[in-house]
């Protein structure tokens, strides 16, 4: 899936044929946010003004925009995997954790 993006922010981008536009939400924050439009430039322009409104209204609430990522994450990989992945953070001398941040950095390009 491609995500828009706009100050730091992403957005999806969905169409519904039902109701003949496209529609997206912001990404990776607990409040519902959501947009809509009948092209892609104006879905774009709609996701930069929910974006904006999002950020106005926490400003006048004051408090901050919501955290998109804490750093922590519970996995489910498996027994299998879970094992081979701790004997290959052992081999290579570094900790479980190291070894799977560091085979994230390598998968998503750092």
């Amino acid at each position: 899936m491609k995500l828009l993006r706009y100050k730091g922010f992403y957005g999806s981008v969905e169409a519904s044929v039902e109701d003949d536009c496209l529609f997206g939400k912001i990404e990776f924050i607990g409040p519902l946010v959501n947009y809509e439009a009948d092209s892609v430039r104006a879905l774009d322009q709609a996701f930069h003004e929910a974006i904006d409104d999002y950020l106005a209204d926490c400003k006048q609430l004051g408090r901050e925009p919501a955290a998109t990522h804490k750093g922590s994450l519970n996995v489910r990989i498996g027994a299998r995997l879970h094992h081979k992945a701790a004997v290959a953070a052992k081999e290579q001398g570094v900790n479980l954790n190291e070894f799977i941040k560091l085979s994230v950095e390598q998968a998503v390009g750092r």
